[in-house]
């Protein structure tokens, strides 16, 4: 609903605005942005983006556990597929139970972790829209730019789209196994946020460089894919050190038997 009644506003939104959408969200969003710009709307953009990021970093924390648990019951959720491969009704039938009590016994609900990304959503398009339908905001200067006109130096859009890889990239990293659908986003959402910053105003690309920005850090912060990489070695090694030392141990309990 919130994307259809953004996607479907494009006109300017004011104190007059009779849409709830665009009055009392849109509209207040802007209010907050102009409080925050200190006589420069560029400014405003940033620290409010930098703001509604911090507001949302428990519920990312949370969609980051809650992700990364069912990450790890990936490979006992692909030998399940396996072990119950075929496609009769009570085959399948028992391959969803098997699969609910293998949630239930890891206290992992695999739905619960798109409950943050339901809340943030409307805050991030109401930001979005903000930015791009409120005179204030759009006929505004910062830096080279003129934040209702495209960046002429395209340096915007180029570090919106790397900071936009940055953030996909580290959390395919994060993955046990590699996820296909991941690798094509790795390309597709940077090439997509490129081209509508070249085309798009530059207050737009603003608010993704910071936002992006903001997420690389935040990903390094709660969900280091190279500490994470690091503590699943370690968990391996020391997985393969107990199976070898249970190896030893039979071993010579049958010299020692042999030996009788």
């Amino acid at each position: 609903m919130v994307v259809l009644l953004s996607a479907c506003g494009t006109s300017e939104v004011s104190v007059q605005s009779t849409n709830v959408w665009d009055r009392y969200i849109v509209y207040y969003f802007a209010q907050a942005i102009k409080a925050l710009s200190f006589g420069n709307a560029g400014i405003g953009i940033i620290l409010f983006t930098i703001i509604i990021r911090i507001i949302l970093l428990p519920l990312m924390h949370f969609q980051t556990k809650s992700m990364r648990k069912t990450q790890e019951l990936q490979p006992r959720l692909k030998q399940l597929q396996k072990e119950y491969s075929a496609k009769d009704m009570q085959t399948q039938q028992k391959l969803r139970e098997e699969t609910q009590r293998l949630y239930a016994e890891n206290n992992v609900n695999p739905y619960i972790g798109c409950l943050p990304l339901v809340i943030q959503m409307p805050i991030l398009m109401a930001l979005w829209q903000s930015i791009s339908r409120v005179p204030a905001l759009t006929e505004g200067h910062f830096l080279w730019l003129q934040l209702g006109s495209k960046d002429p130096y395209y340096i915007l859009p180029i570090l919106a789209a790397i900071f936009t890889f940055g953030s996909t990239y580290l959390s395919s990293m994060s993955q046990v196994e590699s996820n296909a659908s991941l690798k094509i986003m790795n390309v597709v959402m940077p090439a997509m946020i490129l081209f509508m910053g070249v085309n798009l105003a530059s207050g737009l690309s603003l608010y993704w460089v910071v936002s992006n920005g903001f997420q690389v850090i935040q990903t390094l912060m709660i969900n280091n894919p190279f500490v994470l990489k690091r503590e699943r070695e370690e968990a391996a090694r020391a997985i393969r050190e107990k199976e070898r030392a249970m190896q030893r141990a039979k071993n010579n309990a049958l010299g020692k038997k042999k030996k009788k």
